[in-house]
Protein backbone atom coordinates (compact mmCIF):
# COMPACT_ATOMS: atom_id res chain seq x y z
CA UNK A 1 0.00 0.00 0.00
CA UNK A 2 1.63 2.98 -1.04
CA UNK A 3 1.29 6.24 -2.82
CA UNK A 4 3.87 8.37 -5.08
CA UNK A 5 3.06 12.24 -5.98
CA UNK A 6 3.42 13.07 -10.10
CA UNK A 7 1.88 16.26 -10.69
CA UNK A 8 1.29 19.55 -9.23
CA UNK A 9 4.12 19.02 -7.00
CA UNK A 10 5.66 22.71 -5.93
CA UNK A 11 3.45 23.88 -9.29
CA UNK A 12 -0.11 24.92 -9.39
CA UNK A 13 -1.12 22.55 -12.54
CA UNK A 14 -0.81 18.50 -13.60
CA UNK A 15 -2.80 17.28 -10.79
CA UNK A 16 -1.99 13.49 -10.54
CA UNK A 17 -1.03 11.10 -7.41
CA UNK A 18 -0.83 7.54 -8.16
CA UNK A 19 -1.75 4.66 -5.61
CA UNK A 20 -0.96 1.29 -5.10
CA UNK A 21 -3.47 -1.07 -3.27
CA UNK A 22 -4.32 -4.71 -2.78
CA UNK A 23 -2.44 -5.43 -6.46
CA UNK A 24 -4.22 -2.56 -8.04
CA UNK A 25 -3.01 0.45 -9.43
CA UNK A 26 -5.06 4.03 -9.39
CA UNK A 27 -4.79 7.24 -10.53
CA UNK A 28 -6.80 10.68 -8.49
CA UNK A 29 -6.56 13.32 -11.01
CA UNK A 30 -4.90 13.23 -14.21
CA UNK A 31 -4.57 17.13 -15.08
CA UNK A 32 -2.61 19.10 -18.02
CA UNK A 33 0.16 21.34 -17.08
CA UNK A 34 -1.31 24.55 -18.16
CA UNK A 35 1.18 28.03 -17.99
CA UNK A 36 4.27 28.57 -16.32
CA UNK A 37 5.95 25.36 -16.32
CA UNK A 38 8.75 24.24 -14.36
CA UNK A 39 9.76 20.81 -12.89
CA UNK A 40 9.85 17.75 -14.89
CA UNK A 41 7.43 15.54 -13.82
CA UNK A 42 8.53 11.74 -12.94
CA UNK A 43 6.85 8.98 -15.40
CA UNK A 44 3.79 7.27 -13.38
CA UNK A 45 5.31 4.14 -12.20
CA UNK A 46 2.63 1.90 -14.82
CA UNK A 47 1.82 1.70 -18.32
CA UNK A 48 -2.22 3.66 -18.88
CA UNK A 49 -3.32 -0.34 -19.57
CA UNK A 50 -2.23 -1.07 -15.87
CA UNK A 51 -4.11 1.44 -14.24
CA UNK A 52 -7.11 0.01 -12.55
CA UNK A 53 -8.97 2.74 -12.45
CA UNK A 54 -9.48 6.55 -11.53
CA UNK A 55 -10.89 8.77 -9.16
CA UNK A 56 -11.73 12.68 -10.47
CA UNK A 57 -12.13 15.87 -7.81
CA UNK A 58 -13.24 17.59 -10.51
CA UNK A 59 -13.55 18.54 -14.36
CA UNK A 60 -11.20 21.11 -14.48
CA UNK A 61 -8.53 20.57 -17.71
CA UNK A 62 -5.40 20.76 -14.81
CA UNK A 63 -7.32 18.14 -13.08
CA UNK A 64 -8.84 16.21 -15.72
CA UNK A 65 -7.09 17.17 -18.94
CA UNK A 66 -5.17 14.38 -19.76
CA UNK A 67 -7.62 11.49 -19.28
CA UNK A 68 -7.99 11.15 -23.08
CA UNK A 69 -4.27 10.53 -23.67
CA UNK A 70 -4.25 7.74 -20.45
CA UNK A 71 -7.23 6.29 -22.99
CA UNK A 72 -5.16 6.64 -26.32
CA UNK A 73 -2.72 4.27 -24.35
CA UNK A 74 -4.92 1.89 -23.64
CA UNK A 75 -6.72 2.46 -19.85
CA UNK A 76 -10.03 0.69 -19.70
CA UNK A 77 -11.19 1.13 -16.57
CA UNK A 78 -13.79 3.01 -14.57
CA UNK A 79 -12.82 6.95 -14.05
CA UNK A 80 -15.28 7.62 -10.60
CA UNK A 81 -16.67 11.59 -9.92
CA UNK A 82 -19.67 13.25 -9.47
CA UNK A 83 -22.60 13.31 -11.87
CA UNK A 84 -21.93 17.02 -12.65
CA UNK A 85 -17.90 16.71 -13.03
CA UNK A 86 -18.76 13.78 -15.65
CA UNK A 87 -21.58 15.92 -17.42
CA UNK A 88 -18.53 18.94 -17.22
CA UNK A 89 -15.85 16.73 -18.60
CA UNK A 90 -18.39 15.62 -21.24
CA UNK A 91 -17.77 18.68 -22.88
CA UNK A 92 -14.69 20.21 -21.52
CA UNK A 93 -12.38 16.87 -23.04
CA UNK A 94 -14.32 17.21 -25.88
CA UNK A 95 -13.27 20.90 -25.94
CA UNK A 96 -10.05 19.99 -25.24
CA UNK A 97 -9.51 17.61 -27.63
CA UNK A 98 -10.50 19.84 -30.44
CA UNK A 99 -8.08 22.86 -29.45
CA UNK A 100 -5.68 20.08 -29.60
CA UNK A 101 -6.74 18.87 -33.05
CA UNK A 102 -6.99 22.85 -34.02
CA UNK A 103 -3.45 23.76 -33.28
CA UNK A 104 -1.65 20.95 -34.33
CA UNK A 105 -3.30 21.68 -37.62
CA UNK A 106 -2.44 25.33 -37.42
CA UNK A 107 1.15 24.63 -36.41
CA UNK A 108 1.69 22.39 -39.39
CA UNK A 109 -0.24 24.99 -42.16
CA UNK A 110 2.44 27.43 -40.24
CA UNK A 111 5.73 24.72 -40.42
CA UNK A 112 5.12 23.62 -43.94
CA UNK A 113 5.78 27.46 -45.48
CA UNK A 114 9.18 26.62 -43.56
CA UNK A 115 10.05 22.71 -44.50
CA UNK A 116 8.97 21.39 -41.03
CA UNK A 117 7.19 18.16 -40.47
CA UNK A 118 3.63 17.98 -39.48
CA UNK A 119 2.56 18.62 -36.02
CA UNK A 120 0.48 15.79 -33.62
CA UNK A 121 -2.03 16.99 -31.75
CA UNK A 122 -1.49 15.37 -28.28
CA UNK A 123 -4.89 13.64 -28.49
CA UNK A 124 -7.53 13.81 -30.68
CA UNK A 125 -11.64 13.74 -30.48
CA UNK A 126 -11.58 10.61 -30.73
CA UNK A 127 -9.56 9.77 -27.77
CA UNK A 128 -12.05 12.35 -25.68
CA UNK A 129 -15.04 10.46 -26.96
CA UNK A 130 -13.73 7.23 -25.84
CA UNK A 131 -12.59 8.03 -22.45
CA UNK A 132 -15.79 10.16 -21.68
CA UNK A 133 -17.77 6.51 -22.14
CA UNK A 134 -15.73 4.89 -19.22
CA UNK A 135 -16.86 8.07 -16.43
CA UNK A 136 -18.82 6.30 -13.54
CA UNK A 137 -21.00 8.88 -11.73
CA UNK A 138 -21.26 8.71 -7.52
CA UNK A 139 -23.72 10.82 -5.23
CA UNK A 140 -22.16 12.70 -3.04
CA UNK A 141 -21.71 11.66 0.69
CA UNK A 142 -21.98 8.10 0.28
CA UNK A 143 -19.43 5.68 1.53
CA UNK A 144 -19.35 3.14 -1.91
CA UNK A 145 -16.76 0.13 -2.66
CA UNK A 146 -15.58 0.22 -5.74
CA UNK A 147 -12.59 -2.28 -5.50
CA UNK A 148 -11.48 -5.12 -3.20
CA UNK A 149 -9.95 -2.97 0.01
CA UNK A 150 -11.40 0.30 -1.18
CA UNK A 151 -14.39 2.42 -0.33
CA UNK A 152 -14.84 6.15 -1.55
CA UNK A 153 -16.83 9.06 -0.61
CA UNK A 154 -17.21 12.39 -2.53
CA UNK A 155 -17.83 15.56 -0.38
CA UNK A 156 -18.57 18.89 -2.04
CA UNK A 157 -15.22 20.84 -1.92
CA UNK A 158 -17.31 24.48 -3.05
CA UNK A 159 -14.85 25.01 -5.81
CA UNK A 160 -16.80 24.52 -9.00
CA UNK A 161 -20.20 22.46 -9.60
CA UNK A 162 -19.56 19.25 -9.17
CA UNK A 163 -16.38 19.27 -6.91
CA UNK A 164 -15.64 16.81 -4.96
CA UNK A 165 -13.04 16.14 -1.39
CA UNK A 166 -12.45 12.38 -1.67
CA UNK A 167 -12.01 10.10 1.06
CA UNK A 168 -10.66 6.91 0.30
CA UNK A 169 -10.70 4.02 3.07
CA UNK A 170 -7.89 1.61 2.09
CA UNK A 171 -7.01 -2.37 3.65
CA UNK A 172 -4.61 -4.55 2.40
CA UNK A 173 -3.04 -7.12 4.42
CA UNK A 174 -5.43 -6.86 7.49
CA UNK A 175 -3.79 -3.44 7.94
CA UNK A 176 -6.39 0.27 7.26
CA UNK A 177 -5.49 3.79 6.16
CA UNK A 178 -7.51 6.47 5.66
CA UNK A 179 -6.69 8.78 3.10
CA UNK A 180 -8.17 12.54 2.02
CA UNK A 181 -7.68 14.15 -1.29
CA UNK A 182 -8.77 18.00 -0.56
CA UNK A 183 -8.96 18.46 -4.68
CA UNK A 184 -9.19 22.32 -5.36
CA UNK A 185 -11.07 23.86 -2.08
CA UNK A 186 -13.72 26.39 -2.50
CA UNK A 187 -13.95 30.18 -1.48
CA UNK A 188 -16.73 30.87 1.10
CA UNK A 189 -19.92 32.34 0.20
CA UNK A 190 -19.73 31.88 -3.66
CA UNK A 191 -22.59 32.26 -5.52
CA UNK A 192 -24.82 29.89 -7.02
CA UNK A 193 -22.79 27.01 -5.57
CA UNK A 194 -22.45 25.34 -1.69
CA UNK A 195 -19.65 26.05 0.61
CA UNK A 196 -17.21 23.28 1.28
CA UNK A 197 -17.90 20.93 3.13
CA UNK A 198 -15.54 19.18 6.36
CA UNK A 199 -13.80 15.60 6.96
CA UNK A 200 -14.05 14.69 9.99
CA UNK A 201 -10.70 12.33 10.50
CA UNK A 202 -8.29 11.00 8.20
CA UNK A 203 -4.51 9.31 8.97
CA UNK A 204 -3.00 11.16 5.81
CA UNK A 205 -4.36 14.62 3.95
CA UNK A 206 -3.78 15.66 0.60
CA UNK A 207 -4.27 19.13 -0.08
CA UNK A 208 -3.78 22.17 -2.40
CA UNK A 209 -2.54 25.49 -1.65
CA UNK A 210 -2.87 27.80 -4.31
CA UNK A 211 -3.71 31.10 -2.33
CA UNK A 212 -1.85 29.75 0.82
CA UNK A 213 -0.06 32.75 1.62
CA UNK A 214 -2.86 35.05 0.41
CA UNK A 215 -5.99 36.35 2.18
CA UNK A 216 -9.05 37.70 -0.35
CA UNK A 217 -9.82 40.79 -0.11
CA UNK A 218 -13.63 40.62 -1.51
CA UNK A 219 -15.96 43.52 -1.99
CA UNK A 220 -18.83 43.97 1.12
CA UNK A 221 -21.33 43.58 -1.89
CA UNK A 222 -19.76 42.43 -5.05
CA UNK A 223 -22.41 43.27 -7.60
CA UNK A 224 -22.40 46.50 -5.91
CA UNK A 225 -18.71 46.78 -7.02
CA UNK A 226 -19.37 45.36 -10.43
CA UNK A 227 -21.93 47.51 -11.24
CA UNK A 228 -20.31 50.74 -10.22
CA UNK A 229 -17.99 49.31 -13.19
CA UNK A 230 -20.54 49.22 -15.26
CA UNK A 231 -22.00 52.45 -14.77
CA UNK A 232 -19.06 54.42 -15.49
CA UNK A 233 -17.81 52.61 -18.17
CA UNK A 234 -21.57 52.76 -20.33
CA UNK A 235 -21.98 56.47 -19.34
CA UNK A 236 -18.63 57.07 -21.06
CA UNK A 237 -20.03 55.55 -24.14
CA UNK A 238 -18.38 51.96 -23.63
CA UNK A 239 -18.00 48.28 -23.31
CA UNK A 240 -17.69 45.84 -20.73
CA UNK A 241 -15.16 43.54 -21.59
CA UNK A 242 -15.04 40.14 -19.53
CA UNK A 243 -12.33 37.50 -19.73
CA UNK A 244 -14.00 34.67 -18.07
CA UNK A 245 -13.34 30.75 -17.66
CA UNK A 246 -16.23 29.25 -19.65
CA UNK A 247 -16.93 27.04 -16.66
CA UNK A 248 -17.84 28.08 -12.93
CA UNK A 249 -16.88 32.28 -13.31
CA UNK A 250 -19.26 32.62 -16.34
CA UNK A 251 -21.99 31.26 -14.51
CA UNK A 252 -21.25 33.86 -11.54
CA UNK A 253 -20.66 36.79 -13.35
CA UNK A 254 -24.87 35.78 -15.37
CA UNK A 255 -25.73 35.29 -11.26
CA UNK A 256 -24.31 38.56 -10.43
CA UNK A 257 -25.92 40.67 -13.53
CA UNK A 258 -29.31 39.07 -12.93
CA UNK A 259 -28.78 40.91 -9.21
CA UNK A 260 -27.73 44.40 -11.01
CA UNK A 261 -30.71 43.94 -13.38
CA UNK A 262 -32.78 42.80 -10.76
CA UNK A 263 -32.10 45.56 -8.62
CA UNK A 264 -31.73 48.63 -11.23
CA UNK A 265 -28.22 49.37 -9.57
CA UNK A 266 -27.28 50.76 -13.39
CA UNK A 267 -29.06 53.91 -14.23
CA UNK A 268 -30.03 55.04 -17.61
CA UNK A 269 -28.76 52.12 -19.76
CA UNK A 270 -32.02 50.24 -19.30
CA UNK A 271 -32.22 46.62 -21.00
CA UNK A 272 -28.61 46.77 -21.29
CA UNK A 273 -27.49 43.72 -23.42
CA UNK A 274 -25.24 40.97 -22.15
CA UNK A 275 -23.15 38.81 -24.62
CA UNK A 276 -21.96 35.26 -24.01
CA UNK A 277 -19.55 34.72 -26.29
CA UNK A 278 -18.31 30.90 -25.64
CA UNK A 279 -19.98 27.71 -26.48
CA UNK A 280 -17.87 25.99 -24.39
CA UNK A 281 -19.87 28.44 -21.27
CA UNK A 282 -23.11 27.78 -23.07
CA UNK A 283 -22.83 24.12 -22.87
CA UNK A 284 -21.86 24.56 -19.44
CA UNK A 285 -24.99 26.77 -17.93
CA UNK A 286 -27.31 23.99 -19.38
CA UNK A 287 -25.10 21.74 -17.11
CA UNK A 288 -25.55 23.56 -14.01
CA UNK A 289 -29.06 24.26 -14.62
CA UNK A 290 -29.48 20.52 -14.61
CA UNK A 291 -27.90 19.67 -11.47
CA UNK A 292 -28.96 22.55 -9.39
CA UNK A 293 -30.89 20.38 -6.78
CA UNK A 294 -27.64 18.87 -5.66
CA UNK A 295 -24.86 21.67 -6.27
CA UNK A 296 -26.88 24.72 -5.50
CA UNK A 297 -26.96 26.87 -2.16
CA UNK A 298 -29.62 28.00 -0.91
CA UNK A 299 -29.78 31.27 -2.04
CA UNK A 300 -29.67 29.94 -5.57
CA UNK A 301 -32.54 27.34 -4.59
CA UNK A 302 -34.81 30.21 -3.66
CA UNK A 303 -34.83 31.53 -7.04
CA UNK A 304 -35.37 28.38 -8.34
CA UNK A 305 -38.44 27.58 -5.59
CA UNK A 306 -39.89 30.71 -7.32
CA UNK A 307 -39.31 29.37 -10.57
CA UNK A 308 -36.78 31.94 -11.29
CA UNK A 309 -33.72 30.73 -13.47
CA UNK A 310 -30.75 32.58 -11.32
CA UNK A 311 -28.77 32.56 -14.45
CA UNK A 312 -31.11 33.96 -16.89
CA UNK A 313 -32.38 37.80 -17.48
CA UNK A 314 -33.95 39.67 -20.18
CA UNK A 315 -30.90 41.37 -22.24
CA UNK A 316 -29.19 38.00 -22.37
CA UNK A 317 -27.33 37.25 -25.51
CA UNK A 318 -25.71 34.06 -26.47
CA UNK A 319 -23.21 33.80 -29.45
CA UNK A 320 -22.66 30.06 -30.75
CA UNK A 321 -22.00 30.71 -34.34
CA UNK A 322 -18.71 32.50 -35.56
CA UNK A 323 -20.85 34.53 -37.41
CA UNK A 324 -23.01 35.52 -34.26
CA UNK A 325 -19.70 36.56 -32.30
CA UNK A 326 -18.28 38.82 -35.34
CA UNK A 327 -21.69 40.95 -35.34
CA UNK A 328 -21.14 41.73 -31.25
CA UNK A 329 -18.80 44.28 -32.38
CA UNK A 330 -20.94 45.95 -34.73
CA UNK A 331 -23.66 46.30 -32.26
CA UNK A 332 -22.35 49.94 -30.65
CA UNK A 333 -24.68 50.01 -27.54
CA UNK A 334 -22.45 49.75 -24.53
CA UNK A 335 -22.77 46.11 -23.54
CA UNK A 336 -21.11 43.61 -21.66
CA UNK A 337 -19.34 40.54 -23.27
CA UNK A 338 -18.07 38.11 -21.52
CA UNK A 339 -15.98 35.47 -23.16
CA UNK A 340 -13.26 32.63 -23.15
CA UNK A 341 -10.61 32.24 -22.19
CA UNK A 342 -10.20 33.44 -18.90
CA UNK A 343 -6.70 34.28 -19.30
CA UNK A 344 -7.15 35.36 -22.54
CA UNK A 345 -4.92 32.75 -24.06
CA UNK A 346 -7.37 31.48 -26.93
CA UNK A 347 -10.81 31.78 -27.92
CA UNK A 348 -12.86 34.90 -29.22
CA UNK A 349 -11.39 36.99 -25.86
CA UNK A 350 -8.44 37.87 -28.10
CA UNK A 351 -11.23 38.95 -30.99
CA UNK A 352 -13.17 41.41 -28.73
CA UNK A 353 -9.88 42.55 -27.11
CA UNK A 354 -8.72 43.88 -30.36
CA UNK A 355 -12.17 45.62 -30.65
CA UNK A 356 -11.88 47.07 -27.43
CA UNK A 357 -8.31 47.78 -25.85
CA UNK A 358 -7.37 50.81 -27.90
CA UNK A 359 -11.18 52.31 -27.15
CA UNK A 360 -10.60 54.98 -23.57
CA UNK A 361 -13.88 54.38 -23.06
CA UNK A 362 -14.33 50.71 -22.70
CA UNK A 363 -13.18 48.43 -19.54
CA UNK A 364 -11.63 45.22 -19.36
CA UNK A 365 -12.16 43.35 -15.97
CA UNK A 366 -10.62 40.67 -15.00
CA UNK A 367 -12.25 38.18 -12.35
CA UNK A 368 -10.17 35.42 -12.21
CA UNK A 369 -6.44 34.31 -11.52
CA UNK A 370 -4.01 35.33 -14.63
CA UNK A 371 -1.21 32.87 -14.56
CA UNK A 372 2.66 34.26 -15.33
CA UNK A 373 3.20 34.38 -18.96
CA UNK A 374 -0.30 34.80 -20.44
CA UNK A 375 -1.63 37.58 -21.74
CA UNK A 376 -4.36 38.32 -19.01
CA UNK A 377 -1.12 38.51 -16.89
CA UNK A 378 0.49 41.20 -18.86
CA UNK A 379 -2.40 43.49 -19.17
CA UNK A 380 -3.00 43.48 -14.72
CA UNK A 381 0.57 44.23 -14.63
CA UNK A 382 0.07 47.49 -17.02
CA UNK A 383 1.16 46.03 -20.49
CA UNK A 384 1.04 49.91 -22.92
CA UNK A 385 0.67 47.40 -25.91
CA UNK A 386 -0.16 43.76 -26.43
CA UNK A 387 -0.01 41.94 -29.92
CA UNK A 388 -3.29 40.27 -31.67
CA UNK A 389 -3.27 38.48 -34.55
CA UNK A 390 0.14 39.87 -35.31
CA UNK A 391 -0.84 43.46 -34.90
CA UNK A 392 0.22 45.84 -32.12
CA UNK A 393 -2.53 46.75 -30.28
CA UNK A 394 -2.38 50.26 -27.59
CA UNK A 395 -3.75 49.79 -24.10
CA UNK A 396 -6.07 52.56 -23.49
CA UNK A 397 -9.25 50.68 -21.92
CA UNK A 398 -9.31 50.59 -18.41
CA UNK A 399 -7.84 47.96 -16.94
CA UNK A 400 -9.64 46.59 -14.30
CA UNK A 401 -8.94 43.73 -10.97
CA UNK A 402 -12.56 42.53 -9.37
CA UNK A 403 -10.95 40.42 -6.71
CA UNK A 404 -12.80 38.01 -4.55
CA UNK A 405 -14.46 36.12 -6.81
CA UNK A 406 -11.63 33.27 -6.54
CA UNK A 407 -12.47 29.50 -6.79
CA UNK A 408 -10.20 29.01 -4.29
CA UNK A 409 -10.07 29.17 -0.49
CA UNK A 410 -7.06 31.32 0.95
CA UNK A 411 -5.01 30.83 3.56
CA UNK A 412 -7.94 31.03 6.01
CA UNK A 413 -10.39 28.63 4.44
CA UNK A 414 -7.27 26.28 3.76
CA UNK A 415 -6.58 26.34 7.58
CA UNK A 416 -10.23 25.99 8.59
CA UNK A 417 -10.34 22.55 5.77
CA UNK A 418 -7.10 20.90 7.51
CA UNK A 419 -8.22 22.02 11.11
CA UNK A 420 -11.10 20.32 10.89
CA UNK A 421 -9.91 17.03 10.38
CA UNK A 422 -8.97 14.64 13.44
CA UNK A 423 -6.01 12.30 13.73
CA UNK A 424 -4.16 12.95 10.83
CA UNK A 425 0.01 11.56 10.58
CA UNK A 426 1.19 13.71 7.84
CA UNK A 427 -0.19 16.43 5.70
CA UNK A 428 1.48 16.58 2.23
CA UNK A 429 0.65 20.20 0.34
CA UNK A 430 0.36 20.17 -3.70
CA UNK A 431 -0.72 22.24 -6.13
CA UNK A 432 0.77 25.98 -5.28
CA UNK A 433 3.40 27.61 -6.40
CA UNK A 434 6.79 26.50 -4.95
CA UNK A 435 7.23 29.14 -2.30
CA UNK A 436 3.88 29.26 -1.50
CA UNK A 437 3.73 25.54 -1.16
CA UNK A 438 6.66 25.63 1.12
CA UNK A 439 5.38 28.68 2.82
CA UNK A 440 2.01 27.06 3.77
CA UNK A 441 3.81 23.53 4.98
CA UNK A 442 6.24 25.51 6.97
CA UNK A 443 2.84 27.53 8.68
CA UNK A 444 0.90 24.14 9.10
CA UNK A 445 4.03 22.80 10.72
CA UNK A 446 4.51 25.91 13.06
CA UNK A 447 1.08 27.21 13.75
CA UNK A 448 -1.15 24.34 13.60
CA UNK A 449 1.59 21.59 14.66
CA UNK A 450 0.99 18.82 11.79
CA UNK A 451 3.55 16.84 10.42
CA UNK A 452 3.62 18.76 6.77
CA UNK A 453 5.57 17.72 4.00
CA UNK A 454 5.90 19.94 0.85
CA UNK A 455 6.99 16.77 -1.57
CA UNK A 456 8.59 17.14 -4.83
CA UNK A 457 7.28 15.01 -7.73
CA UNK A 458 8.46 11.06 -7.46
CA UNK A 459 8.41 11.48 -3.83
CA UNK A 460 6.98 7.61 -2.40
CA UNK A 461 5.45 6.96 0.57
CA UNK A 462 4.60 3.81 2.49
CA UNK A 463 0.84 4.06 3.50
CA UNK A 464 1.52 1.42 6.60
CA UNK A 465 4.81 2.39 7.87
CA UNK A 466 4.23 6.64 6.81
CA UNK A 467 8.02 6.46 5.67
CA UNK A 468 9.02 8.14 2.61
CA UNK A 469 11.01 5.46 0.73
CA UNK A 470 11.98 7.67 -2.34
CA UNK A 471 11.82 11.59 -1.07
CA UNK A 472 13.07 13.36 -3.47
CA UNK A 473 14.49 16.33 -1.39
CA UNK A 474 15.77 17.99 -4.49
CA UNK A 475 13.65 19.41 -7.95
CA UNK A 476 13.90 17.78 -11.17
CA UNK A 477 15.67 19.56 -13.98
CA UNK A 478 14.03 22.36 -15.43
CA UNK A 479 11.37 20.86 -18.20
CA UNK A 480 12.06 21.44 -22.23
CA UNK A 481 8.97 22.37 -24.22
CA UNK A 482 6.86 18.63 -24.55
CA UNK A 483 6.87 16.85 -27.84
CA UNK A 484 3.69 16.28 -27.92
CA UNK A 485 4.17 13.63 -31.05
CA UNK A 486 6.39 11.55 -28.99
CA UNK A 487 3.73 11.28 -26.01
CA UNK A 488 1.36 9.88 -28.84
CA UNK A 489 3.45 7.49 -29.67
CA UNK A 490 4.08 5.81 -25.90
CA UNK A 491 1.04 6.22 -25.36
CA UNK A 492 0.48 3.79 -28.28
CA UNK A 493 3.00 1.29 -27.59
CA UNK A 494 1.59 0.69 -23.98
CA UNK A 495 -1.73 0.33 -26.54
CA UNK A 496 -0.11 -2.14 -28.47
CA UNK A 497 1.79 -3.83 -25.29
CA UNK A 498 -1.32 -4.38 -23.68
CA UNK A 499 -2.82 -5.78 -26.90
CA UNK A 500 -0.63 -8.17 -27.40
CA UNK A 501 -0.87 -9.34 -23.44
CA UNK A 502 -4.61 -9.65 -23.84
CA UNK A 503 -3.85 -11.72 -27.21
CA UNK A 504 -3.07 -15.40 -25.25
CA UNK A 505 -6.70 -16.62 -25.71
CA UNK A 506 -6.27 -16.44 -29.72
CA UNK A 507 -5.88 -19.16 -32.14
CA UNK A 508 -2.51 -19.64 -33.36
CA UNK A 509 -3.89 -18.09 -36.97
CA UNK A 510 -5.10 -14.70 -35.33
CA UNK A 511 -1.52 -14.76 -33.28
CA UNK A 512 -0.10 -15.15 -36.24
CA UNK A 513 -1.95 -12.50 -38.14
CA UNK A 514 -1.12 -10.02 -35.63
CA UNK A 515 2.87 -11.24 -35.39
CA UNK A 516 2.87 -10.10 -38.70
CA UNK A 517 1.54 -7.08 -38.27
CA UNK A 518 3.55 -5.91 -35.83
CA UNK A 519 6.93 -7.16 -37.62
CA UNK A 520 5.54 -5.15 -40.93
CA UNK A 521 5.33 -2.44 -38.52
CA UNK A 522 8.69 -2.79 -37.68
CA UNK A 523 10.51 -3.67 -40.51
CA UNK A 524 9.06 -0.56 -42.42
CA UNK A 525 10.07 1.77 -39.60
CA UNK A 526 13.44 0.29 -38.92
CA UNK A 527 14.93 1.75 -43.00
Amino acid sequence: MDMTFIGATHEVTGSCTFLQVNGLKLLVDFGMEQGRDVYENTQIPASPSQIDLVLLTHAHIDHSGLLPLLYAGGFSGKIYCTKATANLCGIMLRDSAHIQEFEAEWRTRKGKRKGEEETQPLYTMEDAEGVIRHFCPLPYDEIISIADGIRVRFSDAGHLLGSASIELWLEEDQQSRKLVFSGDIGNLDQPLIRDPQYIADADYAVMESTYGTRVHERPADYAAALAEVLQRTFDRGGNVVIPSFAVGRTQEMLYFIRQIKEKNMVTGHDGFPVYVDSPLALEATEVFNSNKESCFDEEAMSYVSKGINPISFPGLITASGSEESKAINFDERPKVIISASGMCEAGRIKHHLKHNLWRPESSVVFVGYQAENTLGRSLCEGARSVRLFGEEIAVRAEIIILPGVSGHADVNGLDKWINNINGLKKVFVIHGDSAVAEQFTHHLREDSGLDAYCPYSGASLDLISGEFTNALPVPVVKKSKPDTAYRRLTAALDRLAAVVQSSKGLTNKELGRLADTINNICTKWEK
